[in-house]
């Protein structure tokens, strides 16, 4: 019972951290990019973020090489 809740603590912290990467990542204009689309038609909107998706996937494949190179 113990480690389930070391697990859920764990958990629970990676999500405020998450939730607070992306308050600052939308005040940074992430998710506004030159390459990210949006289509609107009538009442319906579709958003693709494909240069902040690219960019992200980059940052943080540099930085899991940076902790767990081996």
């Amino acid at each position: 019972m113990e480690q389930m809740a070391k697990t859920m603590i764990m958990i629970g912290l990676v999500v405020t951290v998450a939730g607070l990467l992306f308050l600052v990542a939308g005040r940074l204009g992430l998710g506004r990019l030159p390459g990210d689309f949006m289509f609107r038609r009538g009442n319906a909107t579709f958003y693709f973020p494909l240069a902040t998706s690219i960019l992200i996937s980059l940052l943080l494949t540099l930085l899991l090489n940076m902790f767990f190179r081996r």
